[in-house]
């Protein structure tokens, strides 16, 4: 755990490359993200470059002079660990978690897996890899289940079966992005989120939608998506979900800013989904309402995020005042 150093002068900071876009199936919401950061840090007078990049962002990166990176990067090449990868090789500080966090999270099998093995609640799965497979999942999780692309993030390629024939079709959809596919026992029950910050977690948000899911549909373009915050759970419970979803970030090895989406079923009983490192920053996205609630605008929220790309060495070097 690294604690926040607080910058007051944005010189401190150097040049930002705002790093968006990619070649996942979320670039066009990370490139509604990455034009709203680099908007904010602006506004606060940061030295900040917007960089589009694509599926080989060494290029893109090295074209240019930067001091730090925040990376507004989702999915496959920009949440996995690959780019974060890249910056650690050029020795050049970014935002959010490392390298094993960002990989670890990225891969909802390997987030399910560490959860288990770490005693944190998390709905049990089958891989599909074959028809045989879906018989086997069918008669162990019932229905109805939730099937996933494990390496995929806004909802994309995630699609509910009632039954097995649809659990077929399912599976071959998820498959499509070209990752394991799994299915996963569906959770009836209010759905949140709990926002983390500087290694703390924000007012949780319960999600409402009329959809059979909170799809991509609910997520970016329907108006008809409620969220609530507060929450309406009662202060211990809420702050015992915040403590499980830390704990369920931490155990990922994630850090600096993120997300964690989770269930409580009839029986108050918790089911944690996943967990985000690069989560969205449009005007639909649950962090910015999170921080909003705990009274930091958009524009202190960035800020926040930034200083989570001081590293070690700048630390040493007196970059970051934590006495603020």
């Amino acid at each position: 755990m690294t604690t926040r150093q607080h910058v007051i002068d944005p010189a401190d900071f150097g040049t930002v490359a705002v790093v968006m876009g990619g070649a996942s199936a979320e670039r066009e919401i990370s490139l509604l993200s990455g034009r709203a950061v680099l908007a904010a840090l602006r506004r606060r007078s940061v030295d900040a470059v917007g960089i589009d990049v694509d599926d080989r962002p060494l290029p893109a990166l090295q074209a240019g002079r930067f001091d730090r990176v925040f990376n507004i990067v989702h999915g496959r090449g920009g949440e996995d660990g690959v780019l974060q990868g890249v910056l650690e090789a050029l020795g050049v500080p970014y935002t959010g978690s490392r390298v094993l966090g960002s990989a670890l999270s990225m891969d909802k099998l390997r987030t399910k897996m560490c959860w288990k093995s770490a005693g944190i609640p998390t709905p049990a799965w089958r891989i599909l890899r074959s028809d045989e497979d879906v018989l086997s999942c069918a008669e162990a999780l019932g229905f109805p289940v939730i099937v996933k692309p494990a390496l995929e993030g806004s909802s994309i390629g995630i699609s509910r079966a009632n039954g097995v024939d649809e659990l077929k079709i399912a599976r071959c959809d998820a498959a499509r992005y070209r990752c394991d596919v799994f299915a996963e026992a569906w959770v009836s029950g209010e759905e949140y989120t709990v926002a983390i910050l500087d290694e703390k977690p924000l007012p949780m948000i319960r999600l409402e939608t009329p959809n059979i899911f909170y799809d991509y549909d609910a997520k970016y373009c329907a108006d008809t998506t409620c969220y609530h915050c507060p929450c309406g759970l009662t202060e211990k419970m809420e702050e015992q979900l915040q403590v499980l979803a830390l704990n369920a970030y931490r155990t990922l090895d994630a850090s600096g800013w993120g997300r964690v989406d989770l269930f409580l079923d009839a029986e108050q009983q918790p089911w944690l989904i996943e967990a985000n490192t690069v989560p969205g920053m449009t005007d639909h996205s649950l962090v910015p309402m999170a921080a909003k609630a705990a009274g930091i605008d958009f524009d202190e929220l960035v800020w926040r995020i930034l200083e989570t790309s001081i590293g070690n060495r700048e630390r040493e070097a007196g970059i970051g005042d934590q006495n603020r």
